[in-house]
């Protein structure tokens, strides 16, 4: 399968129709952002959201890249990395995060434990694993 990757332009009922197709296959527990919450992402300076694409042009994964400042340096997030079951073995998880590695080139990226076909692919790609406490808190 031929891939490209770009970055999300615009908010248009291909990307909400991807994202209700992905996001599923992500989380159980989170529903697919809205067309005004994809539109809200890619307007943020913080997110860049990036799409890979087959030969066909269907969007068969994404990724987003959250960059953000704190009073010690530059942080960079990939979050909410999703490949299409179909796409999946493709390459395009490895090239969803290569691009957004020369993106945030040198920043610090982490990801949850729990997500293993993941943490792998950053282990192939060259991250080494810290050792932190990470709590979360729930609002809701």
């Amino acid at each position: 399968m031929v891939l490209t990757v770009s970055v999300a332009a615009r908010a248009d009922e291909e990307l909400a129709a991807a994202f209700a197709h992905l996001v599923p296959q992500l989380s159980s527990s989170s529903p697919p952002p809205t067309r005004d919450q994809l539109a809200e992402m890619i307007a943020s300076p913080a997110t860049t959201v990036f799409l890979a694409r087959s030969e066909h042009g269907t969007i068969v994964g994404t990724l987003t890249l959250v960059v953000f400042r704190i009073p010690t340096a530059i942080r960079a997030w990939i979050e909410d990395v999703v490949v299409d079951e179909a796409a999946r073995g493709s390459g395009a998880g490895e090239a969803l995060n290569r691009t957004a590695l020369d993106t945030a080139r040198k920043l610090g990226l982490t990801s949850r434990p729990s997500r293993e076909a993941a943490n792998r692919l950053y282990q192939r790609l060259g991250f080494k694993r810290r050792e932190t406490n990470v709590y979360r808190y729930d609002l809701v």
